[in-house]
């Protein structure tokens, strides 16, 4: 079973938001979903992203992997980074 962390879509035609989830990659996009971790809102201004930000490492580290519009957006709130040093001071201790 492959773990994605991916974006599902709310709000209303026109206006959408947008909810963080980790899910099975073959589960459909609105569908089943295992942990919720956070919210997207790209129409505020500035766009708002909200995550939990110890959820995702955690699951991060578990080995699910972040689509591309979920890594463009953890890269930009610092969280990606944050992982990759982790990462880092891992395998230096090994």
């Amino acid at each position: 079973m492959a773990v994605k962390i991916r974006l599902t879509r709310t709000g209303r035609k026109k206006f959408p938001s947008y909810r963080v989830v980790v899910a099975d990659s073959e589960s459909p996009r609105d569908g089943r979903f295992i942990e919720r971790v956070g919210t997207y809102n790209p129409k505020e201004s500035p766009a708002r992203f909200q995550v939990d930000e110890k959820v995702v490492l955690r699951w991060l580290n578990k080995g699910a992997q972040p689509t591309e519009t979920v890594r463009s957006l953890l890269k930009k709130a610092g969280l990606w980074k944050k992982f990759l040093d982790g990462k880092r001071e891992k395998a230096a201790d090994a």
